[in-house]
């Protein structure tokens, strides 16, 4: 056996224990997860509480999640279908609970928010009231593009596809493609 070939099949074995490590210490605390998913580096998670309640997270089978991604449950749910693919350093916020289903496709650096705050009076201060948890439901076969922002309270329907950075605050109805801030659908796949 060549040297390369023989320094290309140690790195792959190598990149195969660090992903296993990665798993197992998300399982450690309570995730729950496959071996067949992929886990990059620099991966961030917190699932919190709230009222006394752990948050839940939930990673399918063969899901992609990239480097530098942030899963924070905050309490609440996160759950990832079969089949996902996170982009790197995109962030999802779970308190108000969100649910990604298989095949779908989010692009890097997207943020996914499942809550928000009221705006109190003046003489309120805002970081005292408590969050409205909105949850955010993504169907299959979805592809978000790069940088979307997609706020509580929506539903993404199937096999739409969401433009570069896009905001979205409103339901997207199946098959249609929308962009733009806020994001407005412009024609559909069907």
């Amino acid at each position: 056996m060549s040297t390369r070939r023989l320094l290309t099949k140690l790195s792959s074995y190598l990149s195969f224990c660090k992903n296993r490590a990665r798993i197992l210490r998300l399982k450690a605390i309570g995730v729950d997860l496959d071996f067949s998913i992929n886990l990059g580096s620099d991966v961030d998670v917190e699932l919190g509480y709230t009222k006394g309640k752990q948050g839940i997270l939930k990673i399918g089978t063969k899901t992609q999640i990239a480097r530098g991604v942030v899963l924070h449950c905050y309490g609440g749910s996160i759950n990832i279908s079969n089949n996902v693919f996170l982009g790197s350093y995109t962030v999802i916020y779970g308190n108000g609970g969100v649910e990604i289903n298989k095949d779908t496709l989010i692009a890097t650096h997207c943020k996914i928010i499942s809550s928000n705050h009221k705006i109190p009076d003046k003489n309120t201060r805002i970081r005292s009231q408590s969050d409205i948890l909105l949850p955010v439901t993504i169907g299959e076969d979805v592809w978000i593009g790069a940088g979307v922002t997609i706020l509580g309270g929506v539903s993404i329907g199937n096999g739409c596809v969401v433009g570069a950075g896009s905001v979205v605050t409103r339901n997207l109805p199946p098959y249609s493609v929308a962009m733009g801030i806020p994001a407005k659908v412009v024609r559909s796949r069907e």
